[in-house]
C-alpha cells in the first residue's frame, strides 16, 4: 500500500451538526477548546504572546480526564534514569507504529516541561528527605512516574492550573459550553467556532466566537464504548469537529482498554472505577480466582515484565484468562502491600501495614473501593479491562499543526505520533505539557489575519440522542478488546442503521451521539481494513503482527459528510522495534 485510499466502505454522517443560527457573537485571537493539562498549558504559555485568549471548556474547569489520571507523569528525572531509556520503554509499548522523532521530542522535552510544572505549583510527592518520590509502571524499566497526592495526580496538576489561570485575568474562560463546528473562511482555514453555551445572559444558546487560531485540546472519545474510565464529557465532539472541518484523524483503530478497571458486574455503564497501574508498580499482582478456589498468578512467564508488562499485554493476557475460566473478571492481589517484613509481623500488625501503605499511597483507589463494597487490604479487587485512551486522534506534526490552517491539536484529542498502537503508561500528561508548550512556541509567529467565515455549504444533519446505548453497546461487544472481522462488519451494519435515525430535538444529547456516531464508524472501518494484531488493536482472525503489510498508519478523512480512509506506510525509520 502506498498512501491511496483502501476498500473501506464510504461513510456517510452530517457533514455538520445542525444547530439554530448564532445568536451572540464575541472575538479572541485564540480560542482554546479544553480545559485540561493540555488545554490549560497551551492558554497559560500563549497569553502574553497572541493577544486574546479564550478557554471553553465544556462543563466547569476541572471537569475533564486530567483530574481523574491517578498514576502520575512519566519523565526520566531520576539520578539513574535518561530519555534515550524513556524513548526506547515508549516505543516497545508502542508495537511499529510509533513517530521516532515525536518520541524524541516527548522525552527529552518531557523533563524540563515537568520542572516548570513544579514551578507553577504542582506539589508533587517527595520522601522524608525532600526527593522527588519516582514510581514505576507498566511497560518502564526505571522508576520514572512522579505523583501526587498518592494517588491523585492528575488532581493536584489540574489545580495548579486551574490557579494559575485564575491568576491571569487576561484569560477568558466559558464554561459549560459544546463547541459545534469551526467556521472557515474561504480558503479553509479557522475564522472562529460555533458553541453552545448552557447559561444565562449575554452568553446563553447558540453563539459563535471568531478567532484567528484555534487550538484544539478536548480530549478523547471513551463514551464511545459502554465502559470506560472516562468522565461523562469524553464524547469525541474535538476529533468530530476537526474531521468535518477537513483534518485528518490518524490511528482511531489503536484504543487503549485499561487492564485493571474495577468490574462493578455486567450490568454497569459509563465511567467505571480505575485502579492505576501504579498499584501493580508497587508490587500488587494478578490471579485467576480467589484463594479460597486456588488463584493463581498468571502473567509470569507471559511476559519479561510479568504484571507489569505494557497495558496491551496485560488486558489480552487478562481476556485470554477470562475466556479459559468463563469467569467476567479476574481479580488483584494487594493484600501484601506495605507489610514489608511478612514472617517477623504478626497478622494484625500486618493488616496495620498495609491499611497504612494504602491509606498513604492510594487514598483515592481506598476510598472508591470500599464505596463499591471492596476491601483491598483484605480483599481481592475484581478487575477486567475497560476504553481508557485513545492513541489516535488528529494528526499533527511535531509542533500541534493540523491539515487546517490555524487549527492546532494537542493531548489526547491529537495524535502526534508519539503513543503508536498502545501507549506507554503515564505518557499521556507529559505529551499535553510538551505539545502544549510547542504550540505556543510556534503559533505567536505563525498567526493568520482576521478573516470572515464564509458561507457553509456542507450538508447539516443530526442523529437522534436516543441511538447512542445501542451504539455504545455494539462498540463494546464488536470493536473492543477482541475483534474479528465477522463482528466489525456487524458493527458497521448497525452504525450505518443508526446514522438513519434523525434527530427530531436539537439538544446536546443528540450532537454529542452526532460525534460518538462519527467517530465509531471511522474507529470501526479502520479496525476492520487492519488486519493484524499490533498494540492495543487485537484481531482474532489476524492473531500476528504483520510488519510486511501493516506497518503505517489509517488515515480518515470528510468531504461533506462522506469519510473515507487511505493507508500511509510508516517511515523506515519508525519502525525500530
Amino acid at each position: 500500500m502506498n498512501g491511496s485510499a483502501v476498500d473501506a466502505p464510504v461513510r456517510r454522517v452530517p457533514g455538520r451538526l445542525v444547530a439554530p443560527p448564532p445568536g451572540w457573537t464575541t472575538r479572541a485571537d485564540v480560542v482554546v477548546i479544553g480545559s485540561g493539562i493540555a488545554g490549560l498549558t497551551a492558554a497559560l504559555r500563549l497569553r502574553h504572546q497572541v493577544g486574546t485568549v479564550l478557554v471553553v471548556t465544556k462543563d466547569v474547569l476541572a471537569a475533564g480526564s486530567t483530574q481523574w489520571a491517578q498514576g502520575g507523569i512519566a519523565a526520566a528525572l531520576g539520578p539513574e534514569d535518561t530519555p534515550e531509556q524513556h524513548e526506547v520503554d515508549t516505543l516497545v509499548a508502542g508495537a511499529g507504529a510509533c513517530d521516532l522523532d515525536a518520541v524524541r521530542v516527548l522525552v527529552t522535552e518531557g523533563p524540563d516541561a515537568v520542572r516548570e510544572l513544579i514551578a507553577l505549583g504542582t506539589r508533587f510527592d517527595h520522601d522524608p528527605d525532600g526527593v522527588l518520590s519516582l514510581t514505576r509502571e507498566g511497560g518502564h524499566h526505571r522508576d520514572r512516574i512522579a505523583h501526587a497526592g498518592g494517588d491523585a495526580t492528575g488532581a493536584e496538576i489540574q489545580r495548579a492550573l486551574i490557579a494559575a489561570v485564575e491568576r491571569a485575568p487576561d484569560i477568558d474562560v466559558i464554561q459549560h459550553a459544546l463547541a459545534v463546528d469551526l467556521l472557515l473562511d474561504e480558503g479553509g482555514g479557522v475564522a472562529g467556532v460555533t458553541l453552545h453555551v448552557m447559561g444565562e445572559g449575554q452568553r446563553d444558546g447558540v453563539g459563535a466566537v471568531h478567532c484567528r487560531a484555534v487550538v484544539l485540546a478536548s480530549g478523547g472519545l471513551g463514551q464511545v464504548f459502554s465502559q470506560t474510565t472516562n468522565p461523562a464529557v469524553s464524547t469525541g465532539d474535538g476529533m468530530a469537529l476537526a474531521l468535518r472541518a477537513g483534518a485528518t484523524l490518524r490511528d482511531l483503530e489503536f484504543v487503549q482498554f485499561h487492564p485493571t478497571v474495577m468490574y462493578l458486574g455486567a450490568e454497569s455503564r459509563g465511567q467505571q472505577p480505575l485502579i492505576s497501574e501504579a498499584v501493580r508498580g508497587e508490587g500488587a499482582f494478578l490471579v485467576d480466582g480467589l484463594p479460597e478456589e486456588g488463584g493463581t498468578r498468571f502473567m509470569q512467564g507471559v511476559h519479561e515484565l510479568a504484571d507489569l508488562a505494557p497495558r496491551d499485554v496485560v488486558a489480552k493476557a487478562i481476556m485470554r484468562r477470562m475466556r479459559e475460566t468463563g469467569r467476567p473478571h479476574m481479580w488483584l492481589d494487594a493484600r501484601h502491600l506495605g507489610a514489608a517484613d511478612q514472617r517477623a509481623a504478626s497478622a494484625g500488625e500486618r493488616a496495620a501495614g498495609v491499611a497504612s501503605f494504602w491509606e498513604r499511597r492510594f487514598p483515592t483507589i481506598l476510598a472508591t473501593a470500599r464505596s463499591h463494597g471492596v476491601d483491598p487490604v483484605t480483599e481481592l479487587i475484581p478487575v477486567a479491562p475497560a476504553c481508557h485512551y485513545a492513541s489516535g486522534g488528529v494528526r499533527t506534526d511535531l509542533w500541534g499543526r493540523t491539515d487546517v490552517p490555524g487549527l492546532y491539536a494537542t493531548g489526547e484529542a491529537a495524535c502526534s505520533g508519539v503513543h503508536g498502537a498502545n501507549r506507554l503508561a503515564s505518557n499521556s500528561l507529559l505529551e499535553g505539557l510538551v505539545f502544549s508548550r510547542r504550540i505556543a512556541t510556534v503559533l505567536a509567529a505563525e498567526i493568520r489575519p482576521w478573516s470572515r467565515p464564509a458561507p457553509d455549504a456542507r450538508t447539516a444533519g443530526l442523529v437522534s440522542g436516543s441511538v447512542r446505548r445501542d451504539l455504545q453497546e455494539a462498540m463494546t461487544s464488536r470493536v473492543g478488546v477482541l475483534r474479528n472481522a465477522e463482528g466489525l462488519a456487524d458493527a458497521a451494519l448497525l452504525l450505518d442503521k443508526l446514522a438513519g435515525s434523525p434527530a427530531d430535538v436539537v439538544n446536546q444529547d443528540a450532537w454529542e451521539t452526532t460525534n460518538l456516531l462519527t467517530i465509531a464508524a471511522a474507529l470501526t472501518d479502520a479496525a476492520a481494513q487492519r488486519r493484524e494484531t499490533r498494540g492495543s488493536h487485537w484481531r482474532e482472525d489476524f492473531p500476528d503482527r504483520d510488519d510486511a503489510g501493516w506497518a503505517g498508519h489509517f488515515d480518515a478523512v470528510m468531504t461533506d459528510g462522506s469519510t473515507s480512509l487511505s493507508f500511509r506506510p510508516a517511515p523506515a525509520t519508525d519502525q525500530l522495534v
